[in-house]
């Protein structure tokens, strides 16, 4: 297949994510009726077909090139995938589906804060039960990983395969290793993370295969992809500023966009009565963060502007992607 394989959780919350941040870039999804829903297209962008997967076969499919891009959690990405940096790139933090994976301990281990502490908590209760401590989780390598990292070497995982929060009551595990997006079932099952110890803070990402077949029709259809993606993403938040400014002070408006964390875009040279800039007016337009907006119409009004208009932006597309060109200097394309 010479076009693109984009992977889409196929249910949870995550896809609910999914397929709302892309829609809102303007490439709505369409299942096809004739494949039990497994599989969809996007009007707007005819080379790419969807599947739809759970979240942790799309990491899977990603690490074999059997997709070209999918939408999961970096936390399933960097867990399940053997040699992520080989394998697997991140294309874009999503925004949506955040959780941290944490090492957590029993709140009355009053002296254990820190995976030091916890280190020194492990030879002692070897030497005491003449056994390992015992770490319930599901995220086997990245616990194995941030373990070695911190010089903790003196325990034992136990996999879990139900809820690992519930482990240390029930006698399984003596600490665990989880996801925690509010901390509340961790306090509740009477756990705390510890002061060093969040692993990754996860959220989805899209990301790309680096062993997918990219032929020319795939990166061509990658790159349309990226740049509505960014657009969208760009704007977030954003409100475009129009507003005619006394030509005094319009020489300080590039200023007053930096101090205001805006992007000045344009100046014209007449205002809406068709006077002259030096006699009346200046035209310009900002790009101006959701926070920052009443602080700088205030300004601008103080400057001797009558009217601050200001507007919601949809897209903000920009010249050149780097994101697509650094992911293109990491694989080799291949011919139709």
């Amino acid at each position: 297949m010479s076009g693109l394989v984009l992977a889409v959780p196929s249910k949870g919350r995550i896809q609910e994510g999914a397929i709302a941040f892309l829609r809102e870039a303007g490439l709505d999804i369409a299942r096809d009726p004739e494949a039990r829903d497994y599989l969809g297209r996007i009007a707007s962008l005819p080379g790419v077909e969807v599947r739809f997967l759970s979240a942790s076969e799309i990491a899977s499919q990603l690490e074999s090139g059997a997709a070209h891009i999918g939408i999961t959690g970096e936390d399933l990405l960097r867990e399940q995938t053997s040699d992520f940096d080989s394998a697997v790139a991140l294309l874009r933090p999503l925004g949506f589906a955040r959780a941290d994976v944490v090492v957590a301990a029993p709140q009355s281990w009053i002296d254990v804060q820190s995976m030091a502490d916890l280190d020194d908590v492990c030879l002692a209760f070897r030497a005491r039960h003449h056994r390992h401590l015992r770490v319930a989780t599901k995220y086997v390598a990245l616990t194995r990983s941030f373990f070695a990292a911190h010089g903790v070497s003196d325990y034992r995982i136990v996999e879990s395969f139900g809820a690992t929060e519930g482990a240390p009551a029930a006698g399984t595990a003596e600490i665990i290793v989880d996801i925690t997006s509010t901390g509340q079932t961790l306090a509740a099952n009477r756990l705390k993370v510890l002061r060093d110890g969040v692993i990754l803070r996860s959220q989805a990402h899209l990301a790309a295969s680096l062993r997918a077949r990219w032929t020319d029709g795939a990166l061509s259809a990658l790159g349309l992809l990226l740049d509505r993606i960014a657009a969208r993403a760009d704007a977030d938040g954003l409100f475009e500023v129009r507003v005619v400014l006394p030509a005094a002070a319009s020489k300080r408006a590039e200023a007053l966009a930096a101090e205001f964390g805006c992007e000045a875009l344009v100046a014209a040279g007449t205002e809406e009565g068709g006077k002259a800039a030096e006699a009346g007016g200046v035209h310009h337009a900002f790009l101006c963060p959701g926070p920052q907006l009443h602080p700088l119409s205030l300004k601008l009004r103080q400057e001797g502007a009558s009217i601050v208009r200001a507007m919601r932006v949809d897209y903000v597309f920009r010249s050149g992607d780097r994101v697509l060109d650094a992911f293109r200097a990491r694989i080799t394309p291949v011919s139709s």
